[in-house]
């Protein structure tokens, strides 16, 4: 099966005019999620590795991966789900889900904390007697991508920036802004210079370290508060403070970003894309215990 960023190339031609009229926020970028999705799927417990592969359409051949960035290809089309890829903070490098998680019309729960909640309250439904309300797959598709905006740094950024979306910069000799920086230069480039272009090779990297250098760092990822079955909180909080140590540390409009920079971020890009994986699969654990329980 074709790698998703090839799929959605018609999609981006219909898209691009619209693009004006959100903030942009892609989230890792297409590369970013697949690696999420990818780390997720091969972690799952029998019970939601089963609940995934039944509420994915057949064309993906149960491949949650495939369909980790769809959230990004209908933001668009379903312009209510834009706002709910980030979240706004102002620059006090913290995050409270009462002052920051609403609209810019005040509508509480209108960020991506709001909507790993909910996504993850509808999934709930699965195995239910009673036919849901909900579509499980759309919001299995949303959880899965949304597990991963919010653990990339600046999708819980500064307000004023858009998340690093109006600061200039140069990525080596390339014009860029920051928050694309982040969704896709940092990865795009580690993967040219240190796995001949090969996605996979960079999916191995991590998962080596999850079982290796990380390894009793897990326990405390995946662990969630009381009966929570996702901490969205937690993970936007650990984002604003990634966003102000090492995102914005050392940037204002034009700085020019090469090797300085690239190399001590990039530890900072695959610990979080590990942290997204390795808490998108515990989370989906939970759910889905839960349902045969």
């Amino acid at each position: 099966m074709e790698h998703p960023r090839n799929s959605v190339l018609s999609l981006a031609l219909i898209f691009t005019s619209a693009i004006c009229l959100f903030q942009v926020s892609d989230g890792w970028g297409i590369d970013g999620h697949f690696i999420v999705c990818k780390i997720a799927q091969s972690r799952l417990g029998e019970a939601a590795a089963d609940a995934v592969k039944q509420l994915l359409p057949d064309y993906v051949e149960g491949d949650l991966a495939e369909l980790c960035s769809w959230a990004d290809r209908v933001r668009f089309r379903n312009r209510w789900s834009a706002p709910l890829h980030f979240i706004n903070t102002p620059e006090v490098c913290t995050y409270t889900y009462r002052r920051d998680c609403e609209s810019e019309d005040g509508e509480k729960g209108t960020c991506v904390a709001g909507a790993i909640n909910n996504y993850t309250m509808q999934l709930l439904d699965y195995g239910s007697s009673s036919k849901s309300d909900y579509n499980l797959t759309e919001a299995l598709l949303f959880l899965s991508h949304f597990m991963g905006d919010i653990h990339q740094p600046l999708h819980v950024g500064y307000a004023d920036d858009k998340g690093g979306n109006t600061i200039n910069v140069r990525w080596y000799r390339r014009k860029a802004v920051l928050h694309h920086v982040w969704d896709v230069e940092i990865i795009e480039t580690a993967e040219k210079r240190f796995y001949n272009e090969n996605i996979e090779d960079l999916i191995d990297a991590v998962q080596k370290n999850i079982s290796g250098v990380w390894a009793s760092r897990i326990k405390s990822w995946e662990s969630c508060e009381s009966s929570k079955k996702a901490c969205p909180d937690k993970y936007a909080s650990e984002g604003i403070k990634a966003a102000c140590q090492w995102a914005y540390e050392g940037v204002s409009e034009g700085t020019v970003l090469e090797d300085e920079y690239f190399l001590s971020r990039l530890p900072i890009v695959t610990l979080r894309l590990a942290q997204a994986g390795v808490r998108l699969a515990a989370t989906l654990d939970r759910i889905f215990e839960a349902s045969v329980e």
